[in-house]
């Protein structure tokens, strides 16, 4: 029975791997985060298996992948968490997940271990969504397909060693030395791997 279950599930792993490899060709050789889309393969759980951005196909995917490096807790999509909570504690994005501008497909928000919230956002339009971060001014922590919105700095951190990178369209932004700045899909917009506190 268990080599059954091995078997059905390295043939799903596979079957996801060559899927991940099919995605859309720009032209530009660049992925829709902004990387090389050489390095950058990744399956439907937002499992990484080169050294490209993570990807995740869905909000499960997305809180699964979090919860390898920080706890992602209760989740609820976008609408049912905003319902049942004050602003005191509310979560990024109510209104620009409604706005088409931003390119975002779904929204959901789940906690952090302190029960401080996460915003989670399934992108169907990296580009559009750093035009908008450029024009919005906002920063995120972004994978190929999605980002994330903690507003905890413990998770913040935490996640600095997910394979997440830091977008940011500030004209200033600068890293320490050890840290990368690359160029995201929008220009005037950096990927980086130091994520400021």
């Amino acid at each position: 029975m268990r080599i059954k279950r091995a078997l059905a599930i390295g043939a799903t792993l596979v079957a996801l791997t060559g899927a991940a490899g099919c995605g859309g060709d720009d032209g530009d050789g660049k992925s829709a985060g902004g990387g090389d889309k050489s390095s950058a393969s990744a399956d439907s759980t937002g499992q990484t298996t080169g050294s490209g951005l993570p990807k995740a196909s869905d909000m499960a995917s997305i809180a699964y992948y979090l919860n390898k490096y920080t706890p992602c807790l209760d989740l609820a999509t976008g609408s049912d968490y905003d319902a049942n909570h004050d602003a005191d504690n509310s979560a990024w994005g109510a209104d620009e997940a409604a706005d088409p501008s931003w390119g975002i497909k779904e929204r959901g928000v789940c906690r952090d271990e302190s029960r401080h919230p996460i915003a989670l956002l399934s992108v169907q339009d990296m580009e559009k969504f750093q035009t908008a971060v450029k024009k919005d001014g906002s920063e995120f922590l972004v994978g190929q397909d999605f980002a994330v919105v903690p507003v905890g700095d413990t998770a913040r951190q935490a996640l600095q060693k997910s394979g997440l990178k830091f977008l940011t369209c500030d004209a200033d932004f600068s890293v320490p030395s050890g840290f990368t700045k690359e160029p995201a899909a929008v220009d005037g917009c950096v990927l980086s791997d130091y994520f400021p506190g």
